[in-house]
């Protein structure tokens, strides 16, 4: 068998990697030498901007198959037989610390899909909590500025962190959460997905819900301790990385049964909370889950930087029967993270293999620009409309559309008759085991009383007063004995 030739860029064969060209033995090397140039250059551009958010991520390819019948909620192709099978891509996340962050850490999860669907792909963003801190994306860059590395200190700060949430009371129901037993997940694998936003499903009639998305793992929920975490994270910054590809590798495939909440779109404007507010869960007791599919994770990536790295998710890439809400983060995000992957990776992104459609082809009138891979056959017009042939529009809209009324401006979200910041808040303390809540209240107290103003931690405390009074009582305890002590 004859070896393969190392070549350059260009392909030209290499005559010498081990030795770079000199002035005679031992004298300076010469600019002629286009191989170590071209090799050193390369070398410098190898990274690209990391993702602000989200940095540190593990993925895998897979397969959703349908179990239940949904053909009476939407028409999108992927969900219209029991049996349909469609492949897709996932990728997990943390959220708040840098590409070289430790997996072990308390801080919400990512969990993202990309069905490669026969109508295009289709990208589902979420988290692993059902909620999130804030409401409106106005105030999405403040959050992560206070809860990433200060400025001056090039470190994560509990006085930026504490003094956010002080400012944000809406976020105490995610502050709960996180704090909580499933603030550290054990593994990627041992973890459930939420679609997190409303979002809306139309059928073949017209007919428009909202839903929201669960994945429930069938692994099994299991988590860590602050303690394990700490542990953990010392001894391998990359344990939930390494044990997804490893559980893969050898033939445990990891899977996730797919439910959804509904509600028909007329219930909207009357529910007791607003079901678009991404800070509020909607109680199964109101909206059951109804099961859908079964997602498995089967094949682990062949390279990171090129699978996982570059793989772009954008709320933005629907399909027909699916489409947005009124949901205001999720509106923010339709913008903010394609526009990421173009800064990112550049406006060709689409092209790079883990991002394109699998199932059908991308047909537009889109051109040129930095990593074009896809050339204008000759010949072909690059306009709409045309008299040649090309691409035109099917007029089919792919979901119902959005009632809109009264006048532009600033507003704030609209009030329903239950909504406030604590309450659910106190719903989930009160559903916790008094194991679980003294496990909570450590962890709270423990961020908490770093902090060096005593004005943001009664702000803080105020809003775990207002969501149940026991679970007000415990923290500020909790703090004032580790403050004192």
């Amino acid at each position: 068998m004859s070896k393969r030739v190392l070549t350059t860029e260009s392909g030209a064969p290499v005559a010498d990697n081990q030795n770079s060209a000199s002035a005679g033995v031992g004298g300076p090397l010469l600019l002629q030498d286009q191989h170590l140039l071209e090799k050193l250059a390369r070398f410098n551009r190898e990274r690209i901007p990391e993702r602000v958010v989200h940095a540190r991520g593990s993925g895998a390819y897979g397969h959703f198959t349908v179990t239940d019948d949904v053909s009476d909620l939407t028409s999108a192709a992927f969900l219209s037989t029991v049996g349909k099978r469609t492949e897709l891509f996932t990728r997990f996340s943390t959220v708040a610390d840098n590409l070289g962050g430790a997996d072990a850490v308390r801080d919400p999860r990512g969990f993202a899909v990309k069905f490669y669907t026969e109508e295009g792909n289709y990208d589902l963003v979420g988290n692993n909590t059902p909620v999130f801190f804030i409401k409106d994306p106005l105030k999405f860059p403040d959050f992560i500025h206070s809860q990433k590395r200060d400025p001056f200190t090039g470190k994560q700060e509990p006085d930026n962190v504490w003094d956010f949430w002080a400012h944000a009371p809406e976020a105490t129901h995610q502050v709960t959460w996180l704090m909580g037993d499933r603030g550290i997940p054990a593994s990627y694998r041992h973890m459930n997905g939420y679609g997190s936003h409303t979002y809306q499903w139309t059928n073949a009639a017209g007919e428009a819900f909202f839903v929201k998305y669960h994945f429930k793992t069938n692994q099994g929920i299991r988590s860590l301790s602050a303690e394990q975490g700490q542990e953990l994270a010392g001894k391998d910054a990359n344990s939930h990385q390494t044990d997804l590809l490893q559980a893969i590798e050898r033939g445990v495939h990891p899977s996730w049964t797919l439910y959804v909440q509904v509600m028909p779109a007329a219930e909207a404007d009357g529910y007791r909370f607003n079901p678009f507010d991404l800070t509020k869960v909607w109680p199964h007791a109101d909206h059951p889950l109804r099961r859908v599919g079964r997602l498995v994770l089967d094949r682990n990536p062949d390279n990171v930087f090129a699978e996982v790295e570059q793989a772009a998710f954008s709320p933005n890439n629907f399909v027909p029967g699916i489409g947005p809400s009124p949901d205001k983060m999720l509106q923010g995000r339709l913008f903010a993270y394609a526009d990421a992957h173009r800064y990112r990776l550049g406006v060709n992104h689409t092209q790079l293999a883990v991002n394109a459609p699998r199932a059908t082809a991308a047909d537009n009138y889109g051109r040129d620009g930095l990593m074009a891979a896809n050339a204008q056959p000759r010949g072909e017009k690059n306009y709409e409309p045309n008299s040649y042939g090309g691409p035109v529009e099917t007029g089919a809209p792919l979901s119902a559309p959005l009632a809109v009324h009264g006048h532009t401006g600033t507003h704030e979200a609209p009030a329903h008759s239950k909504d406030d910041d604590f309450f659910q808040a106190g719903e989930l303390y009160r559903l916790m085991s008094e194991e679980e809540r003294a496990r909570l209240v450590a962890n709270i107290a423990g961020g908490l009383s770093q902090v060096s103003r005593e004005d943001v931690i009664e702000k803080n405390l105020a809003h775990f007063h207002a969501a149940d009074p026991a679970y007000g009582k415990r923290v500020e305890a909790a703090v004032r004995t580790l403050r004192e002590g």
